[in-house]
């Protein structure tokens, strides 16, 4: 109990060694406190005993007296390498996040965001006004869905598809991994006007400009029709049961009678199995305003927007993937 109750203090930790980029500086050998603390402008005792704490955790390694060098989970803090989690941890430990955990009994006694009483307005809105944070932001669910993209790929068939709309797609992370798997597919990504710009550029990177348009647009009014399936990952968990229930509508009405809906999420299992979704669910209910789902909630949902659940798939990942068609 002890232990968790500590918690917090090591997320912080490890969120000040993301954002002193530690885990760059020690990334081809280990190095003196003195060299640590004097290339990253800070305290070298006080640096010394964070580097101690997070060690202790297997979080860096002291191979020597006040030398510290890189750990396998240390190496998920490098800002060079596929899925790195610097931007994730950097930003869960800023006071977008911080605060409002905080505030988590107005939460639980009125059932509305902490978010929202600590900033008066909604996590959306915070970020619209700070487009470096909103940057940081996108980097940290880049970093996640890299390796959400991965499975999702390797789990569910997209070959006999022709067009495939990516709703509320951010960076493009998930799609290019799709057509990157299976190269007959076409596709479009769809999100609001600033994450199309950086969309854009990262399918241009990947070379998959010719096969994945980009469209500006808000799937709170309307998605693009045409496609063979519809993709929404970690969309529908940051929203409560009536704006979900809104994006889903509006997909129903963009889709043929033989397109499928395919939302990648958590799936919460029942009782006390443990499950990472339990503890993500409670910080979209702190932050967003959203949750995650039960397979039973997931299909009440679904049919309320007009869809016949059909499958779940899971994936080597946390994510699964809910099929479901037009009712």
């Amino acid at each position: 109990m002890l232990r968790l109750l500590r918690g917090p203090w090591i997320a912080q930790s490890i969120h000040m060694a993301a954002k002193l980029r530690l885990a760059d500086l020690v990334k081809n050998k280990p190095m003196p406190i003195s060299e640590l603390a004097q290339a990253t402008g800070t305290h070298a005792t006080s640096l010394y005993r964070l580097l101690r704490l997070l060690a202790n955790f297997g979080i860096f390694t002291e191979v020597s007296a006040g030398h510290f060098g890189l750990t396998p989970l240390a190496a998920t803090l490098r800002t060079d390498v596929p899925g790195s989690l610097n931007a994730l941890a950097t930003i869960y430990g800023e006071e977008m996040f911080w605060q409002p955990w905080g505030q988590i009994e107005y939460s639980i006694k009125t059932g509305e965001t902490a978010f929202s009483r600590v900033f008066d307005k909604s996590l959306y809105a915070y970020l619209a006004e700070r487009p470096e944070t909103a940057l940081l932001f996108d980097q940290a669910m880049s970093g996640l869905v890299s390796k959400i993209a991965d499975a999702v790929a390797a789990t569910y068939d997209f070959s006999s598809l022709r067009r495939i709309i990516d709703v509320g797609g951010g960076n493009g992370t998930l799609i290019s991994a799709i057509l990157h798997t299976y190269p007959e597919p076409l596709a479009t990504l769809v999100d609001l006007e600033p994450v199309v710009k950086h969309a854009k550029k990262q399918l241009a990177e990947v070379g998959l400009t010719n096969r994945c348009a980009c469209v500006a647009g808000d799937f709170f009014r309307a998605v693009p029709a045409g496609g063979d399936a519809y993709i929404l990952s970690t969309v529908i968990c940051n929203w409560d049961e009536e704006r979900a229930i809104t994006i889903l509508k509006n997909c129903h009405r963009a889709m043929t009678k033989g397109s499928k809906l395919l939302l990648v999420e958590i799936v919460l299992p029942p009782g006390d199995t443990p499950s990472p979704g339990k503890m993500l669910d409670l910080q979209m209910m702190v932050i967003t305003g959203g949750r995650d789902r039960t397979e039973a909630e997931y299909r009440t949902l679904l049919e309320a927007a007009g869809f016949t659940l059909t499958q779940v798939s899971p994936t080597h990942s946390e994510r699964s993937v809910i099929e479901a068609t037009p009712a």
